[in-house]
């Protein structure tokens, strides 16, 4: 069954059912094979109009054909190809509006690290790395990876929702990975995510990746025994719960991460306390294997404004 709607690939099966004579091909064909000289004596047609016709049905992916050998010769033998057609027309339901913000990795508004740690930017390292002190340091906004320990990094964000809009979810994705000395696949890590002080969950990153590859968009001056890639992860809070790459993460909802605040917190730790203590690496544009930031979507209700 062939499903169509509005797109321009489906156009050339509308223009083929805008024809009467189409119409009487196919319900020729419709149960056993005709060659064209058949189908045209069948119509009282010329052979060239039919095969014009028959050019445009099978253009439409409505008939086809194949050559066999009959009495001597080769006759192209037609078939129907399909039964039903199902068109989908433009629906009247509103899309949903999506709000798109991003935040660098180096746009941290609050840290607690321990070694192993660094920045870096796209084009050298900051500081020395495992000393914590660089994370203070002015050049820290234009980095594009970092990396620690145990402790945290949080972010700010200003809430730009009008009064009048709701948000149905919220959608945060960023590329993350644990933090090994040097390299290993086999690395896991306790990683809590935390939205407005709200605690959404953890996720165990299975390793800290490179050892195969370097990171797609990795610098080449970057060095080839540390953090090259991570992993791209989306968690989603919506109004069942909250989900990492749609697997169940906690029950914590939309309605439980304090969306009124003036400005959103998102903060992503490894406790000392935590069973797997293997540290993070977060990756940003330019670094890794998935060119972007760290996004955060927001899901507008229907009927809200953007």
């Amino acid at each position: 069954m062939i499903q169509a709607n509005g797109e321009q690939k489906f156009m050339p099966l509308y223009e083929a059912l805008a024809s009467e004579v189409r119409w009487r091909i196919m319900n020729l064909i419709a149960g056993r094979e005709m060659n064209v000289k058949d189908i045209a004596a069948n119509l009282e047609l010329s052979p060239s109009i039919v095969t014009m016709h028959i050019h445009k049905l099978e253009q439409a992916g409505l008939i086809g054909s194949r050559r066999v050998r009959l009495k001597g010769g080769t006759h192209k033998m037609c078939f129907l190809t399909e039964k039903h057609i199902e068109i989908n027309l433009p629906s009247a339901s509103r899309t949903k509006k999506i709000r798109e913000q991003t935040i660098s990795v180096g746009h941290y508004t609050a840290f607690d690290v321990q070694p192993t740690c660094g920045l870096g930017t796209r084009e050298k390292e900051i500081g020395i790395w495992d000393d914590p002190r660089y994370f203070l340091d002015p050049e820290r906004v234009h980095a594009a990876i970092l990396w620690f320990g145990k402790g945290y990094v949080e972010y700010k964000t200003p809430n730009y929702l009008l009064p009048e809009e709701t948000a149905d979810a919220i959608e945060i994705s960023m590329e993350i990975a644990s933090e090994a000395p040097g390299l290993s696949d086999h690395w896991p890590s306790d990683i809590q995510f935390t939205f407005n002080g709200v605690a959404l969950g953890t996720w165990t990153s299975p390793a800290d990746f490179g050892r195969a590859a370097r990171g797609k968009y990795t610098p080449k001056w970057w060095h080839r025994n540390v953090n090259q890639y991570g992993l791209l992860k989306t968690i989603r809070i919506d109004a069942t719960g909250t989900f990492i790459d749609e697997e169940w993460m906690s029950d914590v909802t939309v309605a439980d991460i304090k969306l009124a605040e003036q400005f959103w917190t998102l903060r992503f730790a490894v406790d000392e306390k935590a069973v797997n203590i293997g540290g993070l690496t977060l990756y940003g544009a330019g670094f890794g294997n998935h060119d972007q930031d760290i996004v955060i979507r927001v899901f507008l209700s229907d009927g809200t404004s953007q």
